[in-house]
């Protein structure tokens, strides 16, 4: 599925209809411990609500209290709905994968029967037998067979892919279906602890856990919050000596109200109410291209990323040798060597054997032809003869003859065996193919050699666009392979990777990571096979591929599901974002503070040392830079907007900044012009038309 196709609007009835329900149960103390300045907003609420409720048990009614109330609780209901928001659009996409999660019923093996169980029955160890059109009824490895299987109801792509026993596309994940043929599985994970179940929990967020940059930004909040606590509550004392000095009793309003209204526009509510939508967002956004990270510190190192790894097989190339190219022997005709390897082929199941039919129908337009007994009698591959081929009874037009492809060695001894020579020109042929990291096969019919078939392992189609993206994005890629360097050399200026590690082991690919990160590099590692797992388990992002083995997967700290290596551009991009998105937001949080303490302060002071021959404000009222109506205009405007300014933010939280490749000076400097000087004058505005709005509504 496209991430296009993926990606839904946050407006969306039914998520918007439960965050709202969400928004209310979010009230429960419990839960707002874990957000320690909307804590204190609803404490503030609490405190308010109080006032409120003592004044109408002494006959008092105070509109202007009562809207201040009203305004501290949305304030705490904005910023639940925010968070609700975020975790309704994980739960949604939870909700999809949970309809893969059907009751299924498997079909376990014991000894040589087979018995019907359901499938949360099923242990550690257990072998299912899975054929054409069954679900596959928990995580495994197939331990035999070959088969095709749709993973449409876990990726969203419609096109099926092959798992066969043994190599790094073993793994299966439940929930999927078997399409064709018969395998014989191995479940690696018992019921409840499944792929998909760590999925689902994460998605909907009950599983996330605020990272190492989360938690130091609630710090510094919770240490802003107590120092205006402290800076707000010592306002009355100051108060008092100054109503004093100046003989005008009751001349400043310190009510209980104003001040808690005081104190919830100057602690950072935009930013604490929007902090957690933020990062479970960025996990969202992984989802929805397909991406499972398991740690939302990953999300965050995936912004920092200096180096990545690639695995060659399977991720930089397609994992398989394919049929390149058709080399004939001396005299002849490339088309008569295309049909005699496709007729070779066509008893071969190996990948590289139907790459050799492909090739020959796409060259030269040879079709593979049904050729039924007595006619021929088709000889298949196998890892003994290392040869395939085609023996074909005598007929009108043809005489018997044999024809056979393989490893050019075996070729060899077969033709010479016969009494036939093996041309001195296939021979160069042979050492230059292998000399360039390809492998070659060679063809033979009855005694005579007809040439050779290339075998590469094909880089991806795109692959090295995506690598010049990354190297702009100040990110060096370093292939990693068992090869001999000089088929990695190859390989590495065909892919257009930066550097390659040849003839790798897994202690190799875990020191060079060592290396890397010991030099301050923050390193990313993607991968599919076992002897990727320990460089996967070190990395600071490891992305396996979900086509890769269960051991690939549970190092991984985020799982491909399309197995897209090059996908890492994108979760870069989302690390990045959701790090710019955070800062952003911090910027506007603390700078739209300023603004609201020159709507409040001036406001509460205004009426001290007034003459009584220049009106009842003072000489503070000169700070009233806004021209704002009246102290109570202007302290009702200001709690009105800082609820407000949440519900306008939430759809820049849920979607994040955007993310541009542009140096990180560069990127501070548009944030803090866009964002802190934005935070700076958009509440003077938003204040200001407020308050017109109030004294023309007459509330206050």
């Amino acid at each position: 599925m496209t991430t296009t196709a993926k990606s839904s609007s946050w407006i969306n009835g039914p998520i918007l209809r439960q965050a709202l329900i969400d928004s209310f149960v979010k009230l429960d103390p419990r839960a707002l411990w874990g957000n320690p300045v909307m804590f204190v907003t609803a404490i503030g609420a609490v405190l308010s609500s109080g006032v409120v409720l003592v004044d109408a048990i002494h006959g008092h009614f105070s509109p202007f209290v009562i809207q201040i109330t009203l305004w501290l609780w949305f304030t705490v209901l904005f910023a639940n709905f925010a968070e609700a928001m975020a975790e309704g659009r994980g739960k949604a996409q939870a909700a999809s994968l949970r309809a893969a999660r059907s009751q299924t019923y498997a079909r376990r093996l014991r000894g040589n029967s087979e018995e019907r169980v359901v499938a949360p029955e099923l242990k550690l160890g257990d072998l299912v037998v899975c054929e054409a059109g069954d679900l596959i009824p928990g995580d495994g490895e197939v331990t035999e067979g070959i088969a095709s299987v749709d993973e449409s109801a876990i990726t969203g792509e419609s096109a099926p892919v092959v798992r066969e026993s043994g190599g790094d596309r073993s793994a299966v994940t439940g929930g999927t279906r078997v399409i064709s043929d018969r395998i014989i599985i191995k479940i690696t994970a018992e019921s409840g602890h499944s792929f998909l179940d760590r999925m689902i929990a994460l998605v909907e967020g009950a599983a996330r856990q605020k990272t190492p940059n989360e938690i130091a930004l609630g710090i510094l909040l919770v240490a802003l919050t107590a120092v205006f606590i402290l800076a707000v509550f010592s306002l009355p004392f100051f108060a008092w000596y100054s109503e004093a000095a100046a003989g005008q009793k009751n001349a400043v309003n310190v009510s209980l109200p104003v001040l808690l209204a005081l104190l919830v526009c100057l602690i950072p509510t935009t930013i604490g109410g929007l902090l957690s939508a933020i990062g479970i967002s960025g996990i969202d956004r992984l989802i929805r291209r397909n991406v499972l990270a398991t740690s939302g510190r990953a999300v965050e190192a995936a912004g920092d990323i200096d180096v990545l790894l690639l695995d060659k097989t399977g991720t930089i190339t397609l994992g398989n040798r394919m049929a390149s190219d058709f080399i004939p022997a001396p005299g002849i005709k490339m088309e008569r060597l295309a049909s005699a390897a496709q007729l070779a082929s066509l008893a071969d199941e190996t990948p590289e054997g139907r790459s050799i039919v492909v090739l020959a129908k796409e060259k030269f337009g040879i079709r593979g032809r049904e050729i039924a007994a007595p006619q021929a009698t088709f000889v298949p591959f196998s890892a003994q003869t290392r040869m395939s081929g085609v023996d074909m009874a005598p007929m009108d037009t043809h005489p018997a003859t044999s024809i056979r492809k393989g490893a050019a060695e075996n070729i060899r001894n077969l033709v010479e065996s016969q009494g036939g020579t093996y041309p001195l020109a296939v021979a160069a042929t042979v050492e230059e193919i292998s000399r360039q990291g390809g492998t070659p096969l060679a063809v033979a019919e009855g005694r005579e050699v007809l040439g050779v078939i290339h075998l590469k392992d094909v880089v991806k189609g795109g692959i090295k666009e995506r690598f010049a993206q990354l190297r702009a994005m100040g990110i060096r890629t370093v292939m990693i392979t068992g090869d001999n360097p000089l088929t990695a050399a190859a390989i590495a200026a065909e892919a257009g990777v930066d550097d390659f590690l040849a003839q790798a082991t897994p202690e190799m690919k875990l020191a060079r990571i060592r290396e890397e990160q010991a030099e301050g590099r923050l390193v990313a590692m993607t991968g599919d096979g076992t002897n990727d797992a320990p460089a996967l388990a070190q990395a600071d992002v490891g992305v396996a591929m979900n086509t890769g083995t269960q051991a690939a997967r549970e190092a991984g700290n985020m799982v491909d599901l399309d197995s897209n290596p090059t996908k890492l551009i994108e979760i870069v991009a989302i690390g990045k974002q959701l790090l710019m998105t955070r800062g952003a937001l911090t910027t506007f949080s603390v700078a739209n503070d300023v603004a609201k303490y020159f709507a409040i302060i001036p406001a509460m002071f205004a009426g001290l040392y007034a003459l009584p021959d220049h009106g009842p404000f003072g000489p503070l009222m000169a700070l009233n830079v806004m021209g704002l109506h009246s102290p109570e205009s202007a302290i009702l405007s200001a709690v009105i907007f800082n609820a407000l300014i949440i519900v306008a933010l939430i759809p820049l939280a849920l979607k994040g900044v955007q993310y541009r490749a542009l140096p990180a000076a560069q990127v501070l400097q548009q944030n803090l012009l866009i964002y802190g000087l934005g935070g700076l004058i958009v509440p003077f505005i938003g204040i200001k038309l407020i308050d017109l709005a109030i004294v023309a509504l007459h509330l206050a």
